[in-house]
C-alpha cells in the first residue's frame, strides 16, 4: 500500500493560524501605543530640563547683590522671586532665592534660617509639572 502525502494546509490550520496572529495583534498593539507615548513624554520632559537650565543660568549670571536683594523681597523659599516667569507663560518658570544656612550655626537644622552671608539658595521649578533644579551660589 503506497502512502499519501498531503501537500498544503488543512482548513483548521489556517483557521488556528488566523486566531493566534488575530489574539497576538492586540497586546502588539497596545506595546506600541505605550511606546509612542513614552516618547512623548521623554521629549517633554528633555525640553523642561533644557528650560530649566536656561533658566538657571540667566538667574546665576545676574550680580550676586542683586540676588540678595531678590531674595530679600521674596522673604523666604516658598515665595516666588522677580525673577520667575510673567504670569501669563505657559509653563511657568518660577525662581525661588532665600539666603541660605549652610554651617547650621543655630542649631535648628533647618537650611532656611539663620542664612549665612554670602550664600544664597536658588531654585528654578516649571509651574505643577513637578521638575526643578536647584543650586547653591556665593558671592565671595
Amino acid at each position: 500500500m503506497a502512502a499519501t502525502s498531503c501537500a498544503g494546509f488543512s482548513y483548521v490550520e489556517v483557521l488556528v493560524a488566523t486566531v493566534l496572529v488575530a489574539v497576538a495583534l492586540v497586546p502588539i498593539g497596545e506595546a506600541l501605543q505605550e511606546a509612542v507615548s513614552g516618547a512623548y513624554a521623554g521629549e517633554a520632559h528633555a525640553v523642561g530640563r533644557h528650560r530649566l537650565e536656561a533658566k538657571l543660568e540667566e538667574v546665576l549670571a545676574e550680580p550676586f547683590s542683586a540676588l540678595e536683594h531678590a531674595a530679600a523681597a521674596a522673604g523666604g523659599a516658598e515665595t516666588a522671586s522677580s525673577y520667575s516667569d510673567d504670569v501669563t507663560v505657559a509653563e511657568r518658570r518660577l525662581v525661588y532665592l532665600a539666603p541660605y544656612d549652610a554651617d547650621d550655626a543655630d542649631g535648628d537644622a533647618d537650611p532656611f534660617t539663620g542664612g549665612d552671608e554670602g550664600v544664597i539658595w536658588v531654585q528654578v521649578a516649571i509651574e505643577d509639572s513637578g521638575q526643578s533644579l536647584e543650586t547653591l551660589t556665593s558671592g565671595h
